[in-house]
Formats: C-alpha cells, sequence, structure tokens
C-alpha cells in the first residue's frame, strides 16, 4: 500500500491508456508516496447501469490505494445513473471531467470544451448535486481559450459543497505543449473559496520546491513526470533515493509490469 503522509498530498493523475488498474496496483507494490489516484475517465454511454465493460477499469474495488472514479458526461441522468452505480460499488467520491483537451472531447463540449460555458456547468451542477449521494469533485483547465474562463467560472461554483477542484494550469486548446502558468493558478485561489489542487509540469523534486515557494497548496497531482519517473512523490516527500535501490526497484517494476 502506498505511505501515507500529511503534507504533501499526492494523486497519481489519470493518463488515459497508462494509469489503469494494471498500472495502479504494480506500482503501489513497488513505489510509495502517492496518497491517492484519479482514475482516467470511463466513456460515457447512453445506458451506464448496464456498463460493465466499461467499468472494468475500476472494479473491483481495491482498497489498497483511494482510488477516485473520473466520469466525462454531461448529461445529467446518464451523470447520476454512472454515479449511483459506483456508489453501489462503495465508492465514495467521484470527479467530473472539465480538462480533457483532445479535439474530438472538446468540440463535443466535454472535458475542457465545456469551460467556455459555464451557465451549461452550473445548470449540470443545479441537477446533479442535490441528487448525487457520492462527494463530488472537479478536474479544470485554466479555460479553453482563456484564462479569464476559470476565474469567471470559479466564484459561481462557490455554492456547491464540492470536495475540491483539481487545476491543470494549461488552456485545453494548448493539450499537453507549451508552458503552465502557475501565476494564473494562484490567482484562481484568489477567486475560489474551495480548495485547490495544483496540476501541471512537476517533473522533478525541483519544480515540486519552486512551485511551493508561491503557490499555497496542500494537495498536488502529478502525470507525466511520474510517468517518467516513479520515484518522484517519494523524492517529493522524503528526500534522495540511491542509484543502486532505484536500478532494483525499478527492474522489479518493469519485470512484473
Amino acid at each position: 500500500m502506498a505511505e501515507i503522509h500529511s503534507t504533501p498530498f499526492i494523486y497519481m493523475a489519470p493518463l488515459r491508456g497508462i494509469t489503469d488498474t494494471l498500472f495502479r496496483r504494480i506500482y503501489c507494490k513497488h513505489f510509495s508516496g502517492i496518497n491517492a489516484a484519479v482514475a482516467p475517465f470511463i466513456n460515457p454511454q447512453r445506458k451506464p447501469v448496464r456498463s460493465d465493460k466499461l467499468l472494468a477499469d475500476v472494479t473491483p474495488r481495491d482498497d489498497r490505494l483511494l482510488l477516485i472514479p473520473q466520469l466525462l458526461n454531461t448529461d445529467g441522468d446518464d451523470f447520476l445513473a454512472l454515479a449511483q452505480r459506483l456508489y453501489d460499488l462503495g465508492y465514495e467520491e467521484i470527479n467530473w471531467n472539465l480538462g480533457c483537451p483532445v479535439p474530438m472531447v472538446a468540440r463535443k463540449m466535454r472535458g475542457s470544451g465545456l469551460l467556455p460555458f459555464p451557465e451549461k456547468i452550473v445548470a449540470f451542477l443545479e441537477h446533479v448535486m442535490p441528487r448525487l449521494k457520492t462527494r463530488l469533485s472537479l478536474k479544470i483547465r485554466l479555460g479553453y481559450h482563456d484564462h479569464k474562463e476559470s476565474l469567471t467560472l470559479l466564484p459561481l461554483l462557490d455554492r456547491y459543497p464540492l470536495s475540491e477542484i483539481i487545476i491543470h494550469a494549461r488552456l485545453g486548446k494548448q493539450l499537453y505543449r507549451g508552458t503552465t502558468y502557475p501565476d494564473s493558478f494562484m490567482l484562481c485561489q484568489e477567486v475560489s473559496a474551495h480548495r485547490l489542487v495544483y496540476n501541471g509540469d512537476i517533473n522533478t523534486p525541483s519544480d515540486y520546491e519552486e512551485l511551493k515557494k508561491s503557490i499555497n497548496a496542500e494537495r498536488w497531482m502529478i502525470g507525466r513526470g511520474l510517468v517518467a519517473n516513479p520515484f518522484l512523490p517519494s523524492e517529493i516527500k522524503n528526500g534522495p533515493i540511491s542509484d543502486q535501490l532505484k536500478y532494483e526497484k525499478l527492474r522489479r517494476f518493469h519485470d512484473e509490469i
């Protein structure tokens, strides 16, 4: 089981096709430092009560790691049906994906493609929140076209009892290219009453230390940096690891996965 530390709280990011149930299970067997993971999003479906195959990544529920399933649905009733199914499986929290930048998703006004339309997000939450049995967190970006989109949206979300909001400090139109904008994340903190989680380009312990100088956050999410260096969460929390130990752990992890 992953080591649990109070500060910082580190999430494994949802990377579709990479951080699936096999990766998560074997990663936690060989490495430490993460507190929880958000699973890659479950594809929207018309009949979520019959979605056994599409729920394969989050079933059976594994108590060795705090896992939060992620939904991409923008139809409120379909979202609620899938959320109920996850609740019945024992999940107490789910995450709504408002961050996916992939064009085929964004063009359907899903993921980050919904961020330019705060009124639709609010209408969705108005429909869903009173009926939802699980806690709900959001994963967003700074906007799709413009940073102002998040600054417009976030104050509107204060009225809802969200558990937290994870912000990838890029725009949707950037995909995963270009620089991140920690300064814009800090502006988001000024306009939101919710707990905000920082996500974006934490690739080394020094990246984290540099961000920590200006960003007052208890929770952080690491994606590609963790895949490139699976020791990263532990190094952030506990300091450097010897090259010999790294070699031995990485070889065992590689052989098993």
